[in-house]
């Protein structure tokens, strides 16, 4: 009798783990790019299983999806060689006309946010946005730091932060209220004068850009759930530089031992930080509140792109040299299954499809 309780017990408790995850994953997928195969691989989240595989076009590594989850848009990187953003029909499985960035060469971070696809042009020391409503790039803002390289977009699209590889530093770029018209420029009569941020009345607007210096190698990094601070992974001095927004300074700067850091990115619930490495074979888990290490979860050889499944359950992160992604159990934190997406799989996106 015990043993037929037990087996009861059992089976409810994994229908009722399915339930959870039905909840969250019936109308979702995951995406995940296999830079070496340069293919995007469209993954259900409840089975693990690959669904299809799409062309990404050349060396791709970064991916967002259109708030609707009808698009996806992948950066085609190359180091500045490429100028290009693969656009991809999540329903048709299919790839759209490919989008020329012109002279923004080197694109790599991305986001979707009010509408537009946000980037960063690493080459061009630049970010821009591309608007898909008129297909057309409608901003864009140079930098002046080197290797622009991962973006993030505050919801009210006020606030812009990059980190900036090179250079060891982050732009935090915010817009401001027009201070009033400006005289002419150009030839006499002219009706245009030209603001930062573009020109004057346009969609741009005015835009002021503070360079705060972290730590040697910055390239991945995240913002608090409630948008006050910015946490940067600096791959080559192993370190983590906290940014008030506010003041827009570092007002903490960990000793976590992240050398080769590649992604790092908060839990939903922002209790939570996780750090990958290429350089190491863990995960660092972080308490944001204690800012002190909790834990190193084993995934392999090396890792870098990190996505959160949006109800706080599990992470999903790209072993890049091993050719698989993780899934991590976020109560447990510990690795509960992988993805086999193809070869070299790093830049992941999540899809609620509506």
């Amino acid at each position: 009798m015990k043993n037929v309780v037990t087996l009861l017990a059992l089976l409810v408790g994994i229908l009722g783990s399915n339930v959870a995850f039905g909840q969250d994953t019936s109308t979702a997928t995951l995406l995940v790019l296999a830079k070496s195969d340069s293919m995007l691989a469209i993954v259900d989240p409840v089975s693990l299983k690959v669904l299809a595989r799409i062309p990404a076009g050349p060396d791709p590594h970064e991916v967002v999806a259109s708030a609707d989850g009808k698009t996806a848009y992948i950066s085609n990187y190359g180091f500045g060689a490429f100028n290009t953003l693969t656009v991809v029909d999540l329903i048709a499985r299919k790839p759209l006309p490919t989008i020329d960035l012109g002279a923004l060469r080197g694109p790599h971070g991305l986001m979707f946010a009010g509408g537009k696809v946000w980037f960063t042009a690493e080459a061009a020391k630049a970010i821009g946005s591309y608007d898909p409503a008129t297909q057309k790039i409608d901003w864009i803002l140079g930098t002046g730091q080197d290797r622009t390289h991962m973006i993030y977009v505050w919801p009210d699209l006020k606030r812009i932060a990059t980190t900036n590889v090179n250079s060891g530093t982050v732009s935090i770029i915010e817009k401001t209220a027009n201070a009033g018209p400006l005289p002419p420029l150009g030839k006499p009569g002219s009706k245009i004068a030209t603001r930062p941020g573009g020109p004057m009345g346009a969609a741009g607007g005015n835009w002021e850009e503070t360079v705060v210096r972290v730590g040697d190698g910055d390239e991945g990094f995240d913002v608090s759930p409630d948008g006050k601070e910015i946490w940067v992974a600096n791959a080559h001095d192993g370190t983590v530089s906290i940014i008030d927004v506010a003041t827009k300074k570092v007002t903490d700067t960990l000793a976590a031992d992240v050398k080769g850091a590649n992604r790092l990115k908060f839990t939903p619930d922002g209790k939570l930080v996780l750090i990958s490495s290429l350089g190491g074979p863990d995960v660092t888990v972080i308490d944001s509140a204690t800012r002190k290490t909790v834990k190193r979860i084993p995934v392999g050889h090396g890792a870098a792109g990190i996505q959160m499944q949006p109800d706080g359950s599990r992470a999903f992160v790209a072993c890049s040299p091993d050719g698989y992604v993780v899934v991590i159990d976020l109560h447990s934190l510990e690795v509960v299954g992988k993805i086999m997406p193809g070869q070299n799989p790093d830049g992941l996106a999540w899809v609620a499809h509506r």
